[in-house]
């Protein structure tokens, strides 16, 4: 008798647990269908707003766009069109890609496009070679013909008139232009082969970061 009236007085009472179990259950699911229904129309309505330029695509949202070699020039060994240090190449964004690309355009490309224009680091020379300039210094050095064909007459004419400080001057400046630590007079670079070797100068002034050293 006992055994019997256990079961009839627990069945009431565990049902409730069950019932509430499966009615949160119900609630979670509903609410996480409006969340990811609100996200993916909210994330449509923002892509409609504002598109992404082309230049500001990361690396895992596509693979990585082309960008085309610089056009070198012959005559100077740079990129076409240098201007203060800066050249510009093409890059297509792969296809299957929408971004708005340089002109503020939006574009779906398929990979033949230009959508942007990236920034390369070029030298601006003007005419000085830096082969003339070593070979002037070592072969005619001590009649000053460095210094006047990179632009210092004053002190060609003085290298001229004391045949190269006694050749002391002219070993010194034959160093110097070698190491281009002695350029022409206008502040441009040398003109090297594209492929030579070049020197990278680093100047140091009050908008330069300077990393506090920590000593053991």
């Amino acid at each position: 008798m006992g055994g019997a009236r256990v079961p009839s007085m627990a069945a009431p009472g565990s049902s409730g647990p069950a019932v509430s179990e499966v009615v949160s259950a119900q609630l979670l699911s509903v609410l996480w269908f409006m969340s990811v229904s609100t996200g993916s129309w909210g994330a449509a309505a923002a892509g409609s707003d504002e598109m992404l330029k082309c230049e500001d695509l990361k690396v895992g949202q596509y693979p990585l766009y082309i960008c085309k070699d610089p056009k070198i020039n012959d005559a100077t060994q740079e990129p076409v069109n240098c201007t203060n240090y800066t050249a510009h190449v093409p890059c297509f964004p792969a296809p299957s890609i929408t971004c708005k690309d340089f002109s503020g355009n939006e574009t779906h490309f398929t990979g033949n496009e230009v959508g942007f224009l990236k920034p390369i680091s070029c030298r601006n020379v003007n005419g000085y070679s830096y082969k003339v300039a070593v070979a002037l210094s070592l072969f005619l050095g001590w009649l000053g013909a460095d210094r006047f064909y990179l632009g210092y007459p004053a002190l060609g004419l003085l290298k001229f008139c004391t045949v190269g400080f006694c050749g002391i001057g002219s070993l010194i400046d034959f160093i110097l232009i070698s190491m281009q630590i002695v350029g022409p007079s206008d502040g441009s670079s040398y003109i090297i082969d594209y492929y030579g070797a070049r020197l990278t100068r680093l100047s140091i002034t009050n908008e330069t970061f300077r990393k506090t050293q920590l000593y053991p």
